[in-house]
């Protein structure tokens, strides 16, 4: 097993808690009014403005975007028949337009709309004040202002959405996240006390989750989110991939949607891999730091998880940070305010945080829409981020540097309905081949959003289901009779749209041991039970506690019957005779649709099945 250590490169206590004093609130304000100067000159708001119902807007002045490519000299040429000056802000890719102070900007916006050339014109409309967390520290954690997090609260801070910290333990008295905790388990002594051994944890956990504007410490960026604190480390800070993936198997069958894992080696190891798409099966994301190196680790791209790099205050990869194709994020990793053992804060550093401010915005974009599945937020994440260093995704930043403020906006105007069903093809056997012993048999499957999971029949009976990609099973042939079978693949995604492949037939060619030399050849029973499954019926709706009744006959009577009750690929109950009931308790299981699976195998080992699909 790979024995892994936390990948925060230093933490480092900086003073105890201070006051948050008017002369230092003074500099700050006097510090952002230079900055706004800065990236959008010519801002001024001396000119009372304009009202409506629908609100208020700058007098003589407009905003809008012009398509990419078109130069300033073509721009100026559009604004100046209405007397206007445009400036740009920064490198957005916005303008402002300065009027005249007689002229009408409802009047000019009404024109500028329909030019070809603009992608929009609107007013310059004005806003009430932004979400501001009265937390002394807060005002140092640059990083906040960065990924635009005041700005994504006035939308959500995390509600509904727990992230799971699986670390050192973590200080659950701590008073910016005591409020915040929920049960968790200690991996390494394996009992409930998770109290952190090290520290490293409790880091970890105000980074993605301290409470905002509590007028305490510091703000996380998904304050009000939960947190689940998993100890997957002994005293030290060492922990094992086993380790890890329990307690990532844990907090995907106890609600978490989020896991942060800040510990190296994760984004390479396979058992880790493999536990994370778990979790993603499970509707959650993981999210792991890249390492503290300082070198490209060599290590494949994973659709398993999030691995994050750091990047510093100027948007620059660090020195220290690990990078490579596997990188698919960036995240400020230096300096970074966050909690500390005993109720006091430190300033740390490391993809250990870079990677924890990631996952509390992805339980920023979670909580704005709470519809999204795991693969609508994780493509969010990427197509919002602030692309960094090479156009597109590249080594050092992955897609870029994560973005609060435009993953939530984006989640706002994020269409939900998906309607489409994945496309499902077996790969192999090719049909009309012979079959026998254990056969692979290889599924190809894609979908628009994401494949949740693969079923796959032999003559109608569910043998097997995959969660993850590429989707493979092993087929013991002798399970059934020689001859001609039929093989079907059936893929799922997560909005619970479904569609079965090409049926393929193969021929099964086990041989056949002869009887032993008897004075009377037995006649064979080669009849299949007949099954039923009597309740719920196929298609309905189950919530609570769901009786689920199988019924099954045989010609050879129902004493040497056996059943097994599967739901969603999972054996839930076993039983004998005729019947078999079983009480299912649908809160643990997720939204969507869930598939009912019954096989009854006779005392000649012939097998019926019968399966149906529900909707929680």
């Amino acid at each position: 097993m790979n024995r892994t250590k936390p990948s925060s490169l230093a933490i480092r206590p900086i003073r105890k808690q201070v006051p948050w004093t008017l002369s230092s609130n003074a500099r700050a304000v006097a510090v952002l009014a230079g900055s706004l100067a800065a990236i959008a000159p010519g801002i001024s708001n001396a000119a009372e403005p304009n009202q409506s119902s629908e609100g208020a807007w700058a007098k003589a002045r407009v905003v809008l975007m012009p398509r990419s490519g078109l130069s300033d000299t073509e721009l100026q040429k559009i604004v100046k028949p209405h007397g206007g000056k445009a400036s740009a802000i920064g490198k957005s890719g916005l303008y402002v337009v300065d009027l005249p102070s007689n002229a009408s900007e409802t009047g000019v916006l009404q024109q500028l709309k329909h030019n070809p050339h603009l992608k929009f014109a609107e007013l310059d409309r004005r806003v009430q004040l932004t979400f501001a967390p009265n937390d002394p520290y807060v005002g140092s954690e640059w990083h906040l202002q960065k990924i635009g997090a005041s700005t994504a609260w006035d939308t959500t801070q995390g509600a509904g959405v727990t992230i799971a910290i699986l670390d050192t333990g973590v200080d659950g008295s701590h008073p910016d996240l005591a409020a915040r905790m929920v049960p968790g388990w200690n991996f390494y002594d394996n009992n409930s006390n998770t109290a952190d051994t090290l520290g490293h944890g409790t880091a970890v956990a105000g980074a993605a989750a301290a409470i905002a504007n509590n007028s305490l410490g510091v703000a996380g960026v998904a304050g009000q989110a939960r947190i689940m604190p998993l100890r997957i480390s002994d005293p030290s800070g060492f922990a094992y991939a086993s380790t890890v993936a329990k307690a990532l198997t844990y907090a995907a069958d106890n609600g978490a949607r989020v896991a942060n894992i800040s510990f190296d080696g994760m984004a390479g190891n396979a058992t880790v891999q493999s536990a994370a798409q778990y979790m993603k099966s499970k509707g959650g994301l993981v999210v792991v730091a890249a390492g503290n190196h300082g070198v490209n680790e060599n290590i494949g791209a994973t659709s398993s998880m999030i691995p994050v790099s750091a990047t510093d205050s100027s948007d620059k990869l660090t020195s220290w940070s690990s990078y490579g194709n596997f990188v698919a994020l960036s995240a400020p990793g230096q300096d970074i305010w966050t909690t500390a053992q005993g109720g006091s804060y430190w300033a740390c550093w490391g993809t250990s945080f870079s990677s924890p401010i990631t996952a509390g915005v992805v339980a920023l974009v979670m909580s704005a829409k709470p519809s999204l599945s795991n693969a609508q937020v994780e493509n969010l994440l990427y197509s919002t981020a602030t692309d960094l260093g090479t156009a597109g995704r590249d080594a050092s930043y992955g897609y870029g540097r994560v973005n609060a403020a435009a993953a939530v906006q984006a989640a706002g105007g994020a269409v939900t309905a998906d309607t489409t069903p994945p496309d499902v093809a077996i790969a192999a056997p090719l049909g009309g081949s012979s079959v026998s012993g254990v056969t692979n048999v290889d599924v190809t499957s894609t979908d628009n959003v994401g494949v949740a999971r693969v079923e796959l029949r032999v003559n109608g009976a569910l043998l097997a289901v995959d969660s993850s990609a590429p989707f493979a099973f092993a087929w013991d042939t002798s399970s059934v009779s020689n001859g001609t079978s039929t093989v079907v693949a059936t893929a799922f995604d997560a909005a619970g749209n479904s569609k079965a492949s090409t049926p393929i037939s193969v021929n099964v060619a086990n041989v056949v041991a002869p009887p032993p030399p008897t004075s009377t050849t037995p006649v064979t029973d080669s009849t299949a039970p007949v099954v039923s499954i009597t309740n719920p019926v196929s298609g309905a709706n189950v919530q609570g506690k769901v009786k689920v009744t199988v019924n099954a006959s045989d010609d050879g009577g129902s004493a040497g019957l056996r059943h097994e009750l599967y739901i969603d690929g999972v054996l839930k109950a076993t039983g004998t005779g005729s019947s078999l009931t079983y009480s299912w308790n649908t809160r643990s299981a997720g939204s969507g649709y869930h598939t009912i699976e019954a096989v009854v195998t006779d005392s000649a080992g012939n097998r019926g099945a019968k399966s149906e699909q529900v909707k929680k």
